[in-house]
């Protein structure tokens, strides 16, 4: 490849997100050709023993999301087939050893990484007779989960199961300095820089500082510590990450790296210190190839998130009502808390922003901690009722979603579970369709209604 000729990158990106639409517009923009990978335009081919990739990159770059999938291994895969064909940022493997979070933790502590003190069990008993070194409250996680999705503070004078649904979950020492508002610190890293930096508070009401709940920033970059930011550097190099947002918490005796992101967003790094990593990451992904660019221009470009639609963004192909799941207005599901397990009934409501449980059923399961409280308005009211709010896994029809539902008292109500557009908006309803029907799933009596 000469310095002159265009480098060809691919984002292989399934989703449409800022992050995507930022190193996109980059690649364009620092002179290179960007290549959207996505359903609609992309192949691999196996003909007479020859791989070919449709449309053909040069390069790289891995955007799939797979901490919010339900089956990450299917893009683990995918990422894996594209990797044997042509070079990639932030391979399979190490994507693999960075969202399964416990991994992460094993991982840098093999490396002298500080790491908080956590335990992963795979029987319950196990889980519980070790429980009481973490104190009366600790840190319970689904090893793999995203946006504080699947985090809990829980009360460990109770016990907990080893896996959340389908998913397997551990405990974690809780570490906070009492004298502060709780916070923490993502270090955004590309390559051997550190390109940004912020700190995190959590919103009133929770203790996590994603800032997808609701938390605050704070640019960090004018007084980032020293032993932070190389631990951020060396946790990225050990984990074989090009890129990665670093999630650090200062204890009193010093840094402990909490999670290692792929695949982080940008939106509130970029409110914290007016600078975006795209421009660093299409310019890793140019050079790793052979071609050149512009540092001057690089810098220039990171004041903007560009975030704006890419000329290299495929036609959209119709989608077909075929691909979205059915389900009914009253379906069987799963619902799933930190103690326990119930398979109810719940009514489908596509009025309803979010879902909501009953409180004993809640209690049962263990949902929770209480993360925040909302007001709801009902019928005529005006003024509506102030309802807890909590973190809960539905199963539905063998997916599994996490939300915050609201609680309220529906023993005055047949179901007590509520499914609602945090839900819905994953399938079709089927108003005529009943799972506790007595008849259910037979068609022709659905038409008889």
């Amino acid at each position: 490849m000469t310095d002159d000729t265009p480098v060809r990158v691919g984002v292989l990106s399934l989703h449409t997100s800022k992050e995507t639409k930022a190193i996109l517009n980059a690649v364009d923009d620092l002179g290179h050709e960007s290549v959207w990978l996505r359903r609609e335009n992309t192949a691999i081919s196996i003909e007479d023993s020859e791989v070919t990739l449709e449309p053909d990159v040069d390069i790289i770059a891995n955007r799939l999301l797979l901490s919010n999938t339900e089956e990450p291994a299917e893009g683990l895969g995918l990422a894996a087939t594209f990797e044997h064909i042509r070079p990639m940022l932030n391979t399979p493997d190490a994507v693999l050893g960075s969202i399964h979070k416990f991994a992460t933790g094993a991982t840098l502590a093999d490396w002298n990484i500080r790491v908080p003190d956590a335990l992963l069990a795979l029987s319950n008993e196990r889980l519980n007779a070790g429980r009481e070194r973490f104190g009366d409250v600790g840190v319970y996680k689904t090893a793999i989960g995203t946006h504080g999705g699947g985090t809990w503070k829980v009360d460990l004078t109770e016990p907990v199961n080893p896996k959340v649904g389908n998913r397997q979950a551990f405990l974690q020492e809780l570490i906070d300095r009492d004298d502060q508002k709780h916070r923490d610190l993502r270090i955004y890293t590309v390559g051997d820089e550190v390109i940004g930096a912020m700190y995190r508070y959590a919103p009133e009401g929770d203790w996590r500082t994603n800032v997808a709940l609701g938390g605050s920033v704070q640019d960090a970059m004018p007084e980032l510590p020293e032993e932070a930011a190389e631990t951020a550097l060396y946790a990225a190099d050990v984990l074989g990450l090009d890129y990665a947002g670093v999630d650090l918490v200062e204890g009193h005796d010093g840094w402990f790296v909490l999670e290692v992101n792929p695949t982080a967003g940008f939106k509130g790094l970029y409110e914290a210190t007016n600078k975006s990593p795209a421009p660093y990451i299409a310019k890793l992904a140019i050079e790793r190839a052979g071609g050149t660019v512009d540092d001057e221009r690089v810098e220039g470009l990171s004041t903007s998130l560009d975030d704006s639609r890419p000329k290299s963004m495929p036609r959209p192909e119709p989608q077909s009502s075929e691909e979205t799941p059915l389900i009914g207005y009253i379906e069987e599901v799963v619902v799933i808390g930190t103690s326990g397990s119930r398979q109810t009934h719940a009514k489908s409501d596509t009025g309803a922003t979010r879902s909501s449980i009953d409180t004993s059923l809640a209690a049962d399961i263990g949902a929770g901690p209480i993360k925040s409280m909302t007001r709801v308005r009902s019928g005529s009211s005006k003024t509506g009722k102030a309802r807890p709010v909590v973190d809960l896994v539905i199963g539905v029809g063998g997916n599994q979603h996490t939300v915050t539902a609201s609680v309220e008292d529906r023993g005055h109500m047949d179901y007590p579970l509520l499914l609602g557009r945090d839900i819905l908006q994953h399938y079709q309803v089927d108003v005529r369709r009943r799972a506790d029907s007595e008849h259910a799933g037979r068609d022709e009596d659905y038409l008889e209604e």
